[in-house]
């Protein structure tokens, strides 16, 4: 007779357990999950400069400072202060995304005999590399926020020469949208980043290299 209370007595722990492991998962499986809006970097594309330059250019590295690494939009409220939007992000890193536009402006643009992304297998004559040290969109006057966006370039020569760059310029841009759309927001960065792309084309294109 205790045997059979005691196992009767586990059953109904177990039963019980049971029953509450099954209505917190019926808790979880009616909280509606956070949705988060997905936006890609894809600039409108360069016309085509008026010569192209002869060889091979390897579009490389392209690094983001760390405040604007990660997927996550970053807006910059006050001067010292940067919010990072938990529900709107970057499809992919922004450090890939402007390395793969960078590719596509040029390539379209016909700025050198052939441009490659950093994946190719390839002995290039002439490798670009970027640095972006602003990423985010600025409200600290929040009836005109605006997208900003700026990137260092150094063109460098692809036979391995200490990394030492022939030329550098930095491009910075800043582009109003309008407040409290995300999608403006998104606009304006493709807007600043295309600017951006197509004034690298031009000085490139005239370019003395030997």
């Amino acid at each position: 007779m205790m045997a059979t209370r005691r196992d009767w007595m586990r059953r109904t722990l177990a039963a019980m357990a049971m029953g509450a492991l099954v209505a917190l998962g019926g808790c979880s499986l009616t909280r509606p999950a956070p949705v988060k809006e997905t936006f890609v970097l894809e600039p409108p594309l360069p016309a085509a400069t008026a010569r192209s330059q002869k060889g091979v250019l390897r579009v490389g590295t392209v690094t983001v400072g760390a405040p604007f690494r990660g997927r996550s939009f970053v807006f910059r409220e006050t001067d010292l202060r940067y919010e990072t939007d938990y529900y709107h992000e970057f499809l992919v890193a922004p450090a890939a995304n402007i390395a793969d536009a960078t590719v596509r402006a040029l390539a379209a643009a016909k700025v050198f005999a052939s441009v490659v992304p950093a994946s190719v297998i390839a002995e290039p004559d002439w490798v670009l590399e970027g640095f972006v040290d602003a990423l985010y969109g600025d409200a600290r006057d929040a009836g005109k926020p605006a997208a900003v966006l700026s990137i260092t370039w150094y063109l460098r020569r692809g036979d391995n020469d200490a990394g030492v760059p022939v030329w550098s310029k930095k491009y910075e841009r800043r582009v109003p949208f309008a407040a409290g759309s995300t999608n403006a927001y998104a606009t304006a960065l493709n807007d600043a980043l295309g600017d951006i792309l197509a004034e690298l084309a031009r000085d490139l294109e005239g370019l003395k290299l030997p």
